[in-house]
């Protein structure tokens, strides 16, 4: 989903003030806009679709006893607070479970497609796509983050910053080297 549409943006900002008002109605609202996309963000980052629906919901609850709870003012955008949730659930999941195979891993790499989309469609390289797919879980974790956030998930630069607590300037940075080592790796074929 795009959200460069001013309409779009709006109608976020909107659901954003109602949500610091504790509306439960602006949650479900902001449930369904988000949750396809945070369902696909979980999904490449652990690659077990029953495991990512289970997350996935994990993630819209603890959103929500995070509003209940605090104040939105340090949050610039819901989004962004749902990725960083979204993040810290992940690496809380890994560290309970047990060492398995993931697109995470770096030992034993593995190729995930969401069957629902074409999420390779998205990525704007002149490549053959195939390749990419295959070559994204050779880069290293935070590379495939990077990119992942921005070209499949279709978040801006100052959002995946406020997500990841980096500077907008490290995240273009980063994903610059993201996007060089990946065409270095399909350039190895």
């Amino acid at each position: 989903m795009s959200h460069s549409n001013p309409v779009q943006k709006f109608k976020e900002k909107n659901l954003f003030s109602r949500l610091k008002k504790k509306d439960k109605d602006a949650f479900i609202t902001a449930y369904d806009l988000y949750v396809d996309d945070i369902h696909r963000f979980v999904y490449f980052k652990i690659g077990n679709q029953e495991e990512a629906n289970d997350l996935t919901s994990i993630i819209f609850l603890k959103t929500w006893e995070y509003i209940k709870n605090n104040s939105l003012s340090d949050s610039k955008t819901l989004r962004a607070l749902l990725y960083k949730i979204a993040r810290t659930s992940i690496i809380d999941h890994y560290r309970q479970s047990q060492p398995i195979a993931s697109i995470d891993d770096e030992d034993h790499p593995v190729d995930v497609i969401d069957e629902s989309q074409d999420v390779m469609e998205q990525i704007n390289l002149n490549s053959d796509l195939e390749i990419i797919r295959k070559k994204l879980p050779e880069l290293k974790m935070e590379y495939r983050e990077v990119i992942i956030m921005r070209f499949v998930n279709d978040l801006e630069l100052d959002e995946i910053a406020e997500i990841t607590g980096k500077t907008k300037g490290n995240i273009r940075v980063l994903l610059f080297r993201a996007l060089k080592a990946l065409k270095e790796l399909i350039e190895a074929k």
